[in-house]
Parts: C-alpha cells; structure tokens; sequence
C-alpha cells in the first residue's frame, strides 16, 4: 500500500461544502473512501455531518480544509490536537499528482490583482505550445478536479488566493510568479504584514520565482529568498531580466547568453495596452519561458488573448464617453489601474472593504477623478479619504430602493447627468461585492445591462 493509499485508509473529514469541499468529496468517493462533510455555513447540504460527529476526532486520520476555512479555527486546533493530519486541497492534489502523473509540472501565480488575467495569459500561451496544460486553482475547476479528469497533462497552471497558499505546504513549482502586494484580506490574515508574508510564501515552493520589480513589497520581501529570481518590469531590461524596449516586450533572463535580447511579443499583441495588463503579459511570459516555451509561441499565445469579462470591459462609447466594467476590482490596489487607465473619471466605487484604506486610493485617484458616486456597506471609508484628499470633487450616494437591478439603473442614470465628451464612467469598486450583488460577477453583469438600456436605449 502507498503513502498516500495509507492516509486515506482512516475516515476523511471534508471541512466545507463548497465547490472545492464538493470535488474533495468527488475524490474521496471515487476512492471509496469514508468520509464526513461539515459546513458552519450550510447545514442542509446533502450529507451533511453533524457538529458533534466532527468533535469525535479520534474518528478521522486526515482532514481536508477548504481555503475559506482559518488556521486558527477552533475546529482545525481541535483536529491537530487529537493528531488528526489537516492538510488543503491543494496539497491533497499534489499527493494525488505524485501517484498518478509523476512527470506532471506545476507552476503557479499569485498577486493582490491580476492573478485570473495572468493565469488566463498563460492557459492561452499553453494553448499555442507544443505542451498541454490548463490553468486551474482559484480560477477555473479545483486543481484536484482537473487532474482526476486529466493526469496526462504535462502542464497545470495554478491561480492561487492567500488562503490557498496559507494552507499549502507540499506543492513543489517549477516557477512561480508574484504579480503585486496590497492591502486586501486582512480581515482574514489579522493584519497586512502577515497577508503579504503569506503572499511571498509561494515562491518558497518554487525553484524560480517571477517577481515583478516595480512593486515595492515584492522587491523588499524577496531579499530573503536564496532561489532564482527573475525580475521583470516595463523598463529597459537588464541582463537576466524581462522588460520593455520601446515597442517590444523583451527576454533578457532565458536565452543562452544574458547579453542578447529575444523578442516576447509586441506592444499591438497586448489587448488592451494599459501598462497593469502589459506587466501581467511579462509575467505569464516568464512562467512560460520557465518551462521551456519558446518565445514564438509566446507571442502567438498573447496576441491571441482576450481579456476577461468584467475587467475592464468596454460596455459602450457613445458621443465621446465611454463606460468601463471593472466589476473585479474588488480591492483599492486593483481600482487604482483602472482609474489611472483613464483621464477624467465618473468613478463608481463601494461595497464590502475587507478591512482594506482607501486614503492611498483617492489620493492617487483624485487627479483623474471628476465625480464619485457611492455605494454600499463601507462606502463612507471612501467617501471620507475623499473628504480629505478630494475634497472639491462631488460626491453622490446612491442607495436605490432595495433591489440591486434599481440600484444599478439609479447609478447609470445619475452617472449619465454628469458626463461629456472626453469621460469614462468606471465602475471599479475598490470593494467585495456581497452586501448588495451576489458576486462582482453579478455587479458587473447588471452594471453592462444598464448600460445598454439607459445609454445604448437597447431593450
């Protein structure tokens, strides 16, 4: 009997009933092995164990956690406490990928914002390669779901969220690439020290880490990392690194000679050309060039690439203005790339904060913004570093009357009595959405749909 064979002979506890607990319990049955669900926030799913069955520890020898899940919570103390193993469901893939699909290699991405962009990057440059492989992780299917169904692949490419990697241990990466560090989650991590630290977790994983220079988290945390570093950047390039030459995006870290320059593509590949999304092209780049994709099929894999919806997400341009869904921005580091996008901004912002400032978001937003319209639970956040760092620019709240489509409607009714020729109205809220919209997903979706009614006149 393997390891692995071994730490599933024991009851399994599934700790979460979502779509990662869901295809934990997919494996676990595949297996046929026994195991009990507990979900604090669902006790009606189907087979549903009770809170009293998971106290009895001494009936599990491994746990699974899904990433919403603390480290700290009580019912995980309690598990170790009583020996049971606690791992993720990502490591639990890993010990599956062992058994199964040896030769498989990982690499994987994280980042404040532009993790799902850059992932998507690199699924669409895998797609032009000789190699097969998927993105999977926070975006897509569950990684232990994509390797049941497809452990041939040379290539899994992983999205990975602070929780993911706060519970992760096992993984091994051939690279990993930290996109950017900013407040988001802290709610969760207790403070933004230990939500950044996590962040730099992933690159101890990884045999070479792809780390953006111009954030100055990454670039102070990664000194402690003895591993291959590449850095990449929109500046010139220097030896071993990845940058920008006028026009082209440029490999000065992978060919044989750190002294010749190869092309990765071009600026017209990019789509579209904001700086956020051309540094998301260098880093899927570096991920690629990492495990031996050429720089041709690179550049096929870019040019290829469309963005994703809900960021930033041209809805409509009508008589010189333009309306923008940047529904993902659900954090002010991710808000602030679009706004500095655009040059004179009807900025829709607000929602859940996650214990994230604002006073750094307006500060840098308010030479761009000509108009605020607020919404949401933590609105009065933004609408007071507004007070302090814009205090000339108007600000409007918006509450509706109960319903998010209203809500919605309000929004672009009073956004279209503020513009002119030369504005965007940019709905990037800084914020989570789930006081008001069921996802930014749902937010987005009823923000592009009030659009087309109330400016396109669409029915």
């Amino acid at each position: 009997m393997s390891s692995f064979e071994d730490l599933l002979g024991k009851r399994v506890a599934v700790l979460g009933g979502g779509v990662t607990g869901r295809s934990i319990i997919e494996f676990l049955q595949s297996r046929e092995v026994d195991f009990d669900l507990y979900d604090e926030k669902n006790s009606s799913l189907d087979g549903i164990a009770s809170l009293t069955t998971l106290l009895e520890p001494h009936r599990y020898g491994l746990a699974v956690v899904s990433p919403g899940w603390r480290t700290d919570h009580a019912h995980v103390m309690e598990l170790r406490a009583a020996g049971v193993r606690v791992i993720s469901e990502i490591d639990l893939a890993w010990l599956l990928k062992c058994e199964v699909a040896p030769e498989q290699r990982w690499i994987a991405l994280t980042g404040t914002n532009g993790k799902t962009t850059t992932i998507q990057m690199v699924a669409s440059i895998l797609e032009a390669s000789s190699l097969s492989g998927v993105a999977c992780g926070n975006v897509g299917e569950p990684v232990i779901s994509t390797l049941m169904k497809n452990p041939e692949l040379d290539i899994l490419a992983l999205e990975l969220s602070s929780f993911q990697i706060e519970w992760s241990e096992l993984p091994h990466f051939e690279a990993a690439a930290i996109l950017n560090i900013a407040e988001d989650h802290i709610d969760w991590h207790g403070s933004f020290n230990d939500y950044a630290n996590t962040k730099m977790k992933l690159i101890t994983m990884a045999e070479i880490a792809i780390l953006n220079a111009s954030d100055p988290e990454i670039a102070t945390r990664s000194t402690a990392f003895r591993g291959e570093k590449i850095f990449y950047s929109l500046e010139t390039p220097a030896p071993g690194e990845l940058g920008m030459v006028e026009e082209l995006l440029i490999d000065r870290a992978f060919g044989a000679d750190p002294q010749e320059a190869h092309l990765l593509a071009e600026l017209a590949d990019i789509k579209p050309q904001v700086p956020h999304n051309v540094s998301n092209a260098l880093a899927a780049a570096g991920l690629a060039r990492a495990i031996g994709i050429t720089h041709e099929e690179i550049k096929m894999g870019l040019s290829s690439f469309l963005l994703d919806h809900h960021r930033l997400e041209l809805v409509a341009d009508v008589d010189g203005v333009t309306w923008i869904n940047d529904s993902k921005a659900t954090n002010p580091h991710a808000a602030i790339a679009g706004i500095l996008s655009h040059t004179s901004v009807i900025w829709i912002a607000g929602g859940l904060a996650k214990g994230a400032k604002m006073d750094g978001l307006v500060k840098r937003a308010a030479p761009r913004l000509k108009a605020a319209l607020l919404i949401g639970t933590d609105r009065e956040l933004i609408a007071d570093a507004m007070q302090i760092h814009a205090p000339s620019i108007p600000l409007y709240r918006i509450d509706g009357d109960g319903t998010p489509e209203t809500l919605m409607n309000e929004l672009i009714a009073k956004a279209a009595t503020l513009v002119s020729a030369g504005d965007t109205v940019l709905l990037a809220p800084a914020c989570a959405s789930m006081d008001q919209f069921t996802s930014y997903a749902h937010r987005g979706e009823l923000f592009s749909q009030a659009v087309r009614a109330l400016v396109l006149g669409e029915q």
